[in-house]
């Protein structure tokens, strides 16, 4: 992504995808089978229909993902970048009450 000569490595797995609905979670969850690392910068797209789980209900399918490895340059900002993009997560709040 950032390093337009570096050659595009691809890798296809299949993974196991866990969407929870209900009044204790609300997640969504991706494992990936084998001994696959996931490393800084790589991308991870699970193919398929999107998955709609009604409120109240789990769902487990299994799908195939493709994993788009980053490159070492990607790798480096990543590592460098990612505690500044960690602290935007704290902004988001998901309860109901005002502020």
């Amino acid at each position: 992504m950032l390093n337009p000569f570096a050659k595009d490595v691809r890798e296809d797995v299949m993974c196991t995808v866990h969407v929870v609905n209900t009044f204790e979670s609300l997640a969504a969850h991706v494992e990936l089978d084998g001994d696959v690392k996931v490393r800084p910068g790589d991308e991870v797209l699970v193919h398929g229909q999107e998955i709609r789980v009604p409120y109240g209900e789990t769902r487990i399918e299994r799908r195939q993902a493709t994993i788009r490895r980053a490159g070492w340059l990607e790798q480096q900002w990543v590592k460098l970048t990612g505690d500044l993009e960690f602290m935007e997560l704290l902004e988001f709040s998901f309860s109901g009450e005002e502020l």
